[in-house]
Parts: structure tokens; sequence; C-alpha cells
């Protein structure tokens, strides 16, 4: 999938500057995609060119003027037709920490303990960011009221699935977490036993 097809998808929640767009862009596709705001805002430049998306100019007094994006018809146009488009195959894992557990064995495990409690931590405290996203959406409604009731409900379903990876890394994270300290403990174990005669 193109960076251009995730920026117009966000662009479906409604006219954004740049800036909140970037923003906006960590609460609303973060949990499917990534992009750092330098390729956010070359995107935005080149789908404008593109006559995908307009700019307006919105003056401002003390700070500098922005550009608030929104989709044109062509560019609904275009997320019609990729929505329409069968999906590509399903995204493979490429995560430089398993291949260091991969090499947990030869290596130094409790740097690779330490990776994994990172990747546990971070992972915790984005599940937390997506729950308060959750309850802000649903706004004391139950889900069902809440999907019979809005107008796209495809942000919600994206967030649903953000929050189960997110729960899935913590649980492998723990889980491997848990097997490397009994291995680790055996090993020490096993160097402190006195031999028998």
């Amino acid at each position: 999938m193109a960076l251009r097809n995730a920026v117009m998808a966000a662009l479906l929640e409604g006219e954004a500057s740049g800036y909140d767009l970037a923003k906006g862009f960590d609460a609303s596709v973060a949990n499917f995609w990534m992009a750092a705001p330098q390729q956010l805002y070359r995107e935005l430049d080149r789908l404008e060119r593109e006559g995908l998306i307009a700019a307006r100019i919105v003056e401002q007094e003390r700070r500098p003027n922005k550009r608030l994006f929104s989709l044109t018809e062509a560019g609904m146009s275009a997320v019609r037709a990729y929505v329409a488009e069968p999906p590509g195959k399903p995204t493979a894992i490429r995560d430089e920490l398993l291949v260091k557990v991969q090499c947990a064995d030869v290596g130094d495990i409790e740097a690779v303990r330490a990776a994994i409690t990172e990747r546990v931590e971070w992972a915790t405290a984005k599940l937390a960011r997506y729950e308060r996203l959750k309850e802000r959406l649903l706004k004391g409604r139950t889900e069902d009221e809440y999907c019979a009731q809005v107008e796209r409900i495809g942000p919600y379903l994206t967030l649903l699935r953000g929050m189960v990876f997110e729960r899935e890394n913590i649980q492998w994270g723990e889980t491997a977490l848990r097997i490397l300290e009994r291995r680790t403990t055996t090993a020490r174990d096993q160097e402190h036993a006195t031999p028998q005669t």
C-alpha cells in the first residue's frame, strides 16, 4: 500500500492542516501505517499536484498562515477505486527484535531480555492510548450503539485491529520473558551444582 492511500484515508475524517494530519496520523492510522511527518508533507504536496487533494490558506495573526487540505472529487474517486482493488498479499513480519531473539542462545540473553521488556512497555503504552481513543469514540455508548450511529465505521475497526495487535505483542513478550528467565535460572543452577560422587 502506498502512503498516498493512507493519507487520503486520514483525510476522510475531514479537512486538516499538515501539522494536524501528522499529529492525527498517530491517533487515526498509526495502528496500521507509520510515516514520518516529512513523508506526510511530501505526500501532501504530491497529492495536491495530482489534483487528488486541495489546499486552502487560513490566515493567522500571531502564527504563520496554514494550509488546510481536503479531498477533491478526484481524490474521493481514487479512494473508491483503491477500496475496490483486491488487497495485496498480507504483510510479512520484518522485525529486528525477532532476529535478535532468534540468536538469543549464542548472544547476550540479558540484552535480548531488555529489548523484549522495552517492546512490552512500548506496546503497553500504545494499547493504553488506543483504549483512551476507544473511550472517546464510544462516549459512554455500547459498541453496538456506536456502530449503529456513526457515519464511518472504518476507523473503529482499524482501531480494534491495532488493539489486538498490541495485546498480542504484550502476550508474546511476557511469554518470551518467562521462558528466557527459566532458561537463565536453569543454566545458573547447573553452573552452581556440585558434581555428585
